[in-house]
């Protein structure tokens, strides 16, 4: 935890192509052969713009079990010693060996890890709280982070549950749309907690550039809340790294900018 005088940073991480690569496949039909194909999240960023329209993508689409990899099975049909699709990702992630599993945030979720920061996941999975918990234990139990995250608030917002929570009683919401919902409500929860502190930083870094932008929308609404509390937004789409803190777009630029999670501690 950060000292009184150094304010506290809160982290806010999305998992895919952040935290890790990991190999859980996404499934797109195909709307003329009614074929399944296996696509990864890194190339479903790149792919979905296309689908349906003109070029290689266009009979394909994504249907109602396009993402059943990134749900739970049900309690009552996990076999005899078998994990949760998440669980077991991240484990095979880790018996590969090497270092290219560890997405372009790993080493700002290993360094939140190790100082207790406030973390929070935002992921479009649709997982229970308690199998991405599972899932980052494994981490720690491979002595990959030094401590487990001092969790702030986790939100898979593909969890039905979890859209529940975050007033989609419809079921309706894009997942950019719960994200920025989930983003609003951990900011107004830290500032609950934590209003009489001075000094509160809030950063998030997300690898596909439609969340990045809504990141940025709900972080320029909060800052227009809690103008005195500072909003850090990192865009990690094809590993650019690209960081900034968010202003209200009629506050001058003066001076020397900021430039992301590098002025949290």
């Amino acid at each position: 935890m950060a000292t009184s005088s150094d304010g506290i940073s809160f982290y806010f991480f999305d998992f895919d192509d952040n935290i890790m690569f990991l190999t859980t496949p996404i499934f797109l039909l195909n709307t003329v052969t009614k074929a399944e194909r296996a696509v990864n999240t890194g190339e479903f960023a790149n792919i979905h713009p296309h689908l349906g329209r003109p070029g290689p993508w266009e009979d394909y689409a994504t249907f109602a079990d396009s993402f059943r990899r990134f749900r739970d099975i049900p309690p009552d049909q996990l076999e005899p010693g078998q994990t949760q699709h998440f669980v077991d990702d991240v484990m095979k992630a880790v018996a590969s060996g090497g270092d290219q599993w560890q997405g372009p945030s790993w080493k700002f979720f290993v360094y939140a890890c190790a100082r207790q920061r406030p973390l929070s996941l935002v992921t479009a999975r649709g997982h229970s709280r308690e199998t991405l918990q599972e899932g980052v234990r494994v981490l720690h139990r491979n002595g990959l982070i030094p401590q487990e995250p001092r969790y702030h608030t986790i939100f898979p917002v593909g969890n039905k549950d979890v859209q529940l929570e975050l007033g989609d009683t419809k079921l309706e919401m894009t997942i950019p749309a719960l994200k920025r919902r989930a983003i609003i409500q951990t900011v107004e929860e830290a500032v609950k907690l934590h209003g009489s502190e001075p000094n509160l930083r809030f950063g998030m870094s997300d690898d596909d550039p439609r969340n990045v932008d809504l990141i940025i929308r709900a972080m320029c609404e909060c800052k227009k809340s809690y103008p005195d509390r500072r909003f850090f937004v990192i865009n990690t789409h094809m590993q650019e790294e690209v960081k900034l803190e968010v202003f209200p777009v009629e506050t001058p630029v003066v001076g020397k900018p900021d430039t992301g999670f590098g002025l949290m501690k």
